[in-house]
């Protein structure tokens, strides 16, 4: 698992800073008491939320992860929990729950997304609301995800340069199955050290996504296709739901 390696984790906050999705995450927590980050990776927005007087439950399989959360702003009220939706009931009942980067996309099949949806239906108070975001397979990001469009260039933690790019795997067939199996490669450029580190994401659409949330006990869902709450249009990139 790539964020099981403490120098592809120590990449993980420059490559991904709080942008316009960790704002709209902030927005839905309103009057919540209890919100769970689950999948919280470095703990970002759950700390966030913490310094803004949330009682916080982030949750991660990644030791690495954790340990990066744990050090930031505001990670001392955060309740840390090693482990995935089987953990939640060791969280206490939720007003909201969170799965964001993207997280719906690691679970391949729909009995494990379904499975987790269902434990998060449980962990939630009378009322309480599930969000996060999945990319419409629709707008083909994965296009993108070769050497010569994804190459990027970021500052690690420490001051080390390291250029960064995706490369999309022949197989599976996205246009046939939904998933998409690709290599990250990280550079460093001191002394020209290269991590390699393979991933294979689901990309479900929206009539899929709505079916499991349905299985799952939720009888409402608000769709949406950008963080500014547009439409979703079959343009957009983003899948995002609320649902309770």
């Amino acid at each position: 698992m790539p964020y099981s390696d403490p120098r592809i984790v120590a990449l993980y906050d420059a490559l991904n800073p709080a942008g316009p999705d960790t704002a709209f995450y902030l927005a839905l927590a309103g009057s919540a008491r209890h919100v769970v980050d689950l999948g919280c990776g470095t703990g970002l927005l759950a700390c966030e939320l913490a310094e803004r007087g949330y009682r916080v439950t982030g949750i991660d399989p990644s030791r690495e992860m954790l340990r990066i959360a744990r050090r930031r702003a505001g990670g001392d009220r955060v309740n840390w929990i090693e482990g995935d939706a089987g953990a939640l009931p060791f969280a206490g009942a939720a007003d909201l729950l969170v799965m964001t980067g993207h997280v719906a996309q690691i679970f391949l099949d729909d009995a494990s997304l379904l499975a987790t949806l269902m434990a998060a239906r449980r962990a939630l108070r009378p009322g309480g609301r599930i969000a996060f975001e999945s990319r419409n397979p629709a707008a083909r990001a994965w296009e993108d995800w070769t050497p010569d469009r994804s190459r990027r260039r970021i500052a690690a933690a420490d001051g080390r340069i390291v250029d960064v790019w995706q490369e999309r795997h022949a197989a599976p067939d996205p246009d046939a199955t939904g998933r998409v199996a690709f290599t990250t490669h990280y550079r460093f450029c001191a002394d020209g050290e290269t991590l390699r580190a393979d991933s294979e994401l689901r990309l479900r659409a929206r009539d899929e996504l709505a079916r499991l949330l349905t299985q799952a006990g939720f009888a409402h869902i608000e769709w949406y296709g950008d963080w500014n709450r547009a439409p979703v249009e079959a343009t957009s990139r983003e899948l995002i739901a609320v649902a309770r």
